[in-house]
């Protein structure tokens, strides 16, 4: 009914919006608007993260001088609103890793894959993660089913059809309902710190693939991306004979991308996949051209040696080559004491970066 009465709001709000005519805002108007704001700005810049929060209302104001449409500006609105409140729910948990886990809505309860993925989320709970998933029914109330709710989170998406709350996440504070998929994938990817996909449709297939694409393409961090099927199953297998002879075989990507994720028909080797994956290596980030690796054991003058040799490819200019923390991360100051590599990274060749993760993680 809730989806009903948002299409009947929106067909009503178009049909007004195309048969009235709606006053125009002049750039003398909206630069007037401008003007009145500057002691806004000059308060915000005073609070922390005010100045960003400025250059936010800036941009909002900016809406009124393009003339955008009210349609337009409704979207904004809301997606704005869903990220700023998704923000503040995870906001206390930001510290604790989390593995999102994907798969059918339709995969009963006496199946294989749904006992996988319920032992899955009980193995990660106890290892200390928390476990998002979609809220729905099937492999995402099985992953809520096994980590219980205390660590579990829930990202809804409205559908007419299908999408209802599991039982285990209903009435949780951690559940966020969504309107928009780009906005709730947006927070499933950067909320998380691993990927866990069983056998699904469409969806889990566009959520496999988009994660993929975010890693190979360097917009997202680095994270494990275990595929688990049923024991004896070959979901995935076949998924990944599609991959090696229609993608790496006609050259669409390269084959150190297929390190970028893992194949397993055992939950407890996709939980040690998981788990070994931040076993040394922390997190990384940019300062300017340079990679910074944060790991919690250094290397020695022997093994960074080897890293040299063997992953020279991916240095653009100069050497892989240990340091303290750098300025720019003065912002992470709880990060302090981690050991660093830095080297001039060449942005490309993410899959061998990911090789070079599974070689710090073995040292």
């Amino acid at each position: 009914m809730e989806n009903e009465a948002d299409a009947i709001e929106n067909n009503l709000e178009q049909s007004q919006e195309s048969a009235e005519s709606v006053h125009t805002v002049t750039r003398a108007e909206a630069d007037a608007l401008q003007a009145a704001t500057q002691a806004l700005y000059a308060e915000l810049k005073t609070l922390p993260e005010g100045d960003l929060v400025g250059q936010i209302v800036e941009n909002a104001l900016k809406l009124l001088r393009d003339r955008t449409t009210r349609g337009d500006v409704k979207l904004i609105n809301k997606a704005m609103k869903e990220l700023r409140y998704a923000l503040k729910v995870f906001s206390p948990y930001r510290e604790t890793r989390k593995v999102s886990i994907f798969g059918s809505a339709r995969t009963p309860e006496n199946h294989a894959d749904y006992k996988g993925a319920a032992e899955f989320g009980k193995l990660m709970a106890q290892a200390g993660w928390m476990v998002i998933t979609g809220a729905g029914g099937g492999i995402m109330a099985a992953g809520h089913g096994g980590a219980g709710p205390e660590p579990s989170f829930g990202l809804a998406i409205r559908l007419p059809f299908e999408q209802r709350t599991n039982l285990f996440i209903e009435n949780n504070p951690k559940l966020i309902n969504f309107k928009y998929f780009f906005t709730r994938k947006l927070m499933f990817v950067r909320s998380s710190h691993a990927i866990g996909l069983f056998p699904g449709g469409f969806g889990t297939m566009d959520e496999g693939f988009e994660v993929l694409t975010l890693i190979q393409t360097g917009k997202s961090v680095p994270m494990p991306i275990v595929m688990i099927d049923e024991p004896g199953g070959d979901f995935w297998k076949s998924w990944q004979r599609y991959v090696v002879k229609h993608l790496l075989g006609r050259k669409l990507i390269n084959p150190e991308d297929l390190h970028l994720y893992k194949i397993t028909d055992s939950v407890e080797e996709a939980v040690e996949e998981v788990c070994r994956f931040y076993s040394n290596y922390h997190s990384m980030r940019y300062s300017r051209d340079d990679l910074i690796l944060r790991l919690h054991r250094r290397p020695s003058a022997e093994q960074l040696a080897s890293l040299n040799e063997r992953f020279k490819d991916i240095v653009v200019k100069g050497s892989i080559h240990t340091s303290s923390a750098l300025p720019i991360e003065r912002d992470e100051p709880t990060l302090a004491n981690l050991h660093r590599l830095v080297f001039h990274f060449n942005k490309r060749e993410h899959g061998k970066l990911r090789m070079m993760i599974d070689q710090l993680n073995l040292l």
